[in-house]
This record gives C-alpha cells, sequence and structure tokens, in this order.
C-alpha cells in the first residue's frame, strides 16, 4: 500500500484533491474491504451482516402452508367470557382522601415507557401509604432511548388528576418556597431530602419508616431511583386497586398520540395501508379481500434491538463479526456482566432464554395458522441489523405494516426521533388490536398482556421454551412442527392467569384488579 502510494504521489507531482485520490485509491482499498463475494470483513459493517435464511427445511414448508376455514374463524375469533371483570374501586369501607397532606413526594423514573408506566403506578401508590402529595413524576432520560419526552408530552395530565382526585393530592410542579427541589439540586451532591436507598419491591413500612420522617422533618422527599421499588406483596386491598385504578383508568395518552393511533389503526382495518399517491395528496389504498381477517390485523411486538441480542448471549446466526460486535457492545454498557455469557447458545436456547429473531417469529406466526395476507403491524424500536434482518419475516408475511408505512411524514414530524411518543403509538395500536403477540418478554410485552388480559383481548405468549428446542432440531418437517407449535399454545392465548406470589400485578391483574362476576 504504501509502495503504492508513493508511485502516485511521484507521477502526480500536481495536488490531487482528495476526492481523486480516493477514486485512485478504491481500487486497492475494496479488497481489504470486502471478501471475495463483496461481503464486508468481520471488523466493518458487522451489525448490518444479516445472516441467510437459517431454518430452509421450515421456511419451504411456511412458503406452501394452507390453513383451514375452520381454525382461521378459531385462531381470529375473540376470547371466550372468563368469568372476570374489571375491579378498581376500593371498598366503600376505605375513608376518603384526608384533608393534611404531610408534604410533597417526587420521583425520578428510569426506563423507558413502559417501565416508566410502571413506576407512576407506584409513585401514586406510595404518596397514598404516607398521605403525601405526589408532584407529577420526572422522567429520566434513558441512556438507551435517549428521550427527553415528559409525562405532560405522553399523558393527559388532567385526566390523572381527576381520576384520581379522590385517593391522592396531586400537583404538577412545587410551590414556590420548595422550587429549589429540583433534579439538578439532587445531582450535585449529597442532600437530606433524598432518598437513595429505596431497595427494590420495598413495603410499605420501609416507606414509612424511611421517608415519612423526612416529609415530617422537610416538608418534601425525593425518591431517586425509583423504579420498581414497592412490593407487590402483603398490601392492603385498597393500596393494590388503587394500583389497577392508575394503571387503567388514570394513565391515558395525550390527544396528539391518540389521533396518530387511531388513524394507523384505521388504516390497518380499513385501507391497504401503506400510503400512495395521487397528484400531490398521499392517501391510504383499498383493502384487498383477506378472508377471515378482512379488517382484522395483528401487532407483533419484535423486540429485536441492538440492547436485547446483546444481553441475551445467544447466537443469532451472524458468524464471528456479530458475536465480536455484540460482545464489545455488552462491555461497553454492562462492563461485560452479563451472567448469561456464561452459558453456551444451545444451553440458553433449552431454556427459552433467547428472544426469536424475525425469521422464527415468522415461522412461528405461520405454524399458528397466520396466512400470507394477514395484515401484521410491527411494533419495534429499532431492529437489530436492519431491513436486511426482517426481509423473511417480510416475504412470509407481505402485508406487514409499521409507524412509517402508514404515516405521512408529516403526521409523523410530531414523534419523529423521540422513543417514548413512538413507543405510545405502538401501545395505543396494539391496545386496538384483534391479536397481539410479542416476540420475547420485557416491560412492553409485560404492561400489554395485564392490560389486555384485564380488558380480556386475545394475546398469544409464544412458549420460548418449546418454540427453542423446536427451532433447534434440524430435521424436522413443516407438518410436524406447526402441529408442535399449535399444541403448545392453546392455552396461551390470553385467558386469565392468577398472579402467584411476587409477580407483578401489571402482567397478572386477576385476583387484585379484577373480581369474579358473581362478586361485588
Amino acid at each position: 500500500m504504501k509502495t503504492f502510494f508513493y508511485q502516485i504521489c511521484q507521477n502526480q507531482p500536481q495536488r490531487l484533491s482528495l476526492a481523486g485520490l480516493f477514486l485512485i485509491l478504491l481500487p486497492v482499498v475494496l479488497p481489504n474491504l470486502f471478501g471475495p463475494l463483496g461481503r464486508a470483513s468481520p471488523s466493518l459493517f458487522s451489525e448490518w451482516n444479516a445472516p441467510k435464511p437459517v431454518h430452509l427445511n421450515l421456511l419451504k414448508g411456511a412458503f406452501s402452508r394452507h390453513t383451514s376455514i375452520r381454525h382461521q374463524s378459531e385462531l381470529w375469533s375473540p376470547l371466550p367470557y372468563h368469568g372476570w371483570k374489571p375491579c378498581v374501586e376500593p371498598p366503600a369501607t376505605v375513608p376518603s382522601l384526608p384533608r393534611k397532606s404531610q408534604g410533597y413526594i417526587q420521583v425520578f423514573l428510569d426506563g423507558g415507557l413502559n417501565q416508566q408506566r410502571m413506576g407512576i403506578c407506584d409513585a401514586v401508590t406510595v404518596a397514598k401509604i404516607l398521605n403525601a402529595t405526589l408532584v407529577i413524576p420526572h422522567l429520566e432520560v434513558n441512556p438507551v432511548w435517549r428521550d427527553s419526552s415528559s409525562f405532560v408530552d405522553l399523558f393527559n395530565v388532567d385526566h390523572f388528576i381527576s381520576v384520581l382526585r379522590d385517593d391522592v393530592s396531586i400537583v404538577t410542579e412545587l410551590p414556590s418556597e420548595y422550587s429549589w427541589s429540583s433534579r439538578e439540586y439532587y445531582a450535585t451532591g449529597i442532600r437530606a431530602t433524598r432518598i437513595k436507598t429505596a431497595p427494590v419491591h420495598a413495603t410499605a413500612d420501609w416507606y414509612l419508616e424511611n421517608v415519612l420522617p423526612v416529609l415530617q422533618s422537610y416538608g418534601i422527599a425525593a425518591v431517586a431511583p425509583f423504579s420498581h421499588r414497592l412490593t407487590f406483596e402483603n398490601l392492603p386491598v385498597n393500596i393494590q386497586r388503587l394500583r389497577c385504578k392508575v394503571n387503567f383508568q388514570a394513565l391515558v395518552f395525550v390527544p396528539q398520540i391518540k389521533a396518530l393511533g387511531e388513524t394507523i389503526v384505521n388504516r390497518l382495518r380499513y385501507s391497504s395501508g401503506k400510503l400512495q399517491s395521487s397528484g400531490n395528496e398521499m392517501r391510504p389504498g383499498r383493502m384487498d379481500d383477506i378472508g377471515e381477517g378482512v379488517g382484522k390485523f395483528v401487532v407483533l411486538h419484535l423486540r429485536f434491538d441492538k440492547d436485547m441480542a446483546a444481553h441475551s448471549a445467544c447466537d443469532f446466526g451472524g458468524g464471528k463479526a456479530e458475536k465480536l460486535a455484540l460482545a464489545k457492545y455488552r462491555q461497553v454498557i454492562w462492563q461485560g456482566r452479563v451472567s448469561k455469557t456464561q452459558f453456551s447458545d444451545v444451553e440458553l436456547r433449552n431454556q427459552g432464554r433467547c428472544p426469536l429473531t424475525p425469521e422464527e417469529i415468522g415461522l412461528l406466526l405461520a405454524a399458528l395458522g397466520f396466512d400470507n395476507k394477514t395484515r401484521l403491524y410491527l411494533a419495534s424500536h429499532k431492529v437489530y441489523g436492519g431491513e436486511a434482518r426482517i426481509s423473511t419475516l417480510q416475504k412470509l408475511f407481505p402485508s406487514l405494516e409499521d409507524k412509517k408505512s402508514l404515516a405521512s411524514k408529516e403526521e409523523l414530524a410530531k414523534v419523529e426521533g423521540k422513543a417514548s411518543l413512538l413507543a405510545a403509538i405502538d401501545y395505543y395500536v396494539s391496545m386496538q388490536c384483534d391479536i397481539f403477540i410479542s416476540d420475547s418478554p420485557g416491560n412492553m410485552h409485560n404492561a400489554l398482556v395485564g392490560h389486555r388480559a384485564y380488558l380480556n383481548l386475545k394475546t398469544i405468549r409464544p412458549n420460548m421454551i418449546l418454540s427453542s428446542q423446536l427451532f433447534l432440531s434440524k430435521s424436522m418437517e413443516w407438518s410436524e412442527f406447526q402441529q408442535a407449535v399449535i399444541n403448545g399454545h392453546r392455552s396461551r392465548q390470553g385467558q386469565i392467569r392468577l398472579k402467584k406470589e411476587k409477580q407483578s400485578i401489571y402482567t397478572y391483574p386477576a385476583p387484585d384488579c379484577m373480581c369474579q362476576a358473581s362478586s361485588k
């Protein structure tokens, strides 16, 4: 390379422009960047080297799949009534809101939209336990999503306060004498009014013993960090129901999010979705005839982002380049401290601890009976590997849509680049769909599984252990795979599952947030 560059300089006494030098060096540089088939070397562009399809035998069967009319009808039919009803109001014997507050409580919420949503519910509940006035929660900027959207950007504050007015005193901002109690104030040193020691799943007694004295001494207390900081066990019925009331009644999105969400839902139900040009106007096309699925659609929450892929420590078929890229990411974000790295890929898959790839979730949907005319809405932030990674899913389901295919640039302008607002739109659409399915557990999965169970809506929960073990087999025929998938998911379509000890009421709303129909 050095000799070649020296010869160029000797033969070109005039000064070379950067563009000219680049064109001269291009034939020499390219072979060092790309292999014989034009593939990038492992050290370059490794994140976007989406692997070729892995499950070729199953894909062959999936592309020629046929589902009976009877099975289609069963698949799209609503859930039968399960005998439970929403039940969030406290018992009549519970006293109303006390007249005098103990002081102001602030919380600073970590995480993305759905983790913050659960934190808001817990914050209201903690305020109730302490008989404190809650300041509208502060949403921290997440280092992964990097979105500075505030509570008022996402949720209807007036509705929030109105619904909870008889339960908790809530203010949008502190009075002037406490204006010093800001996020910036707590970032610059140790403060007597900041509680940093709240344990995960702290009890009500912990707050009474550790936070109430601060409120009584200073009139204000700030809890940070505040994420999963309240137990699900041994709380009075009225306290648990208050959490439910916040989650299912008080938290509604701002009109802007609801309007765009409804626009997307309408285009999914009543048009072909993709925007078509008509002169200078962009308008949705017409609905195709899709048999049993006419006017119906599925939301697929595909959480296959780089964060999830790296933390899972699984192998996703991208070869050495992908393994190196994900290992480097783990080192940067978590200093390499990811416990799953001690297991092999086969061990992780046998335990159901690997998120399904877009190819695998496509095969699972096809095996469940969704045909190639199914309207499929993709709810996701960023898919690791980009469009190349979801190409197989797109081929299995040509009517695959997302926010960008269903809304114009003008319609998306106010939410573009804001991860929490985009996630809120996906949440809204996910609550309106006929069937919701998520490729792996997570905060959005948990929140939607619980919310849809509360309203008796169909939600298919992939059997991760079964699916992973099926995908490990390289010789399985399509018919055997399909039957195993159908049998393994008969009882995983939204049927009520009662909450067990230590489980979240946001994922399992019965019995805390629901009553049996015969009871009050």
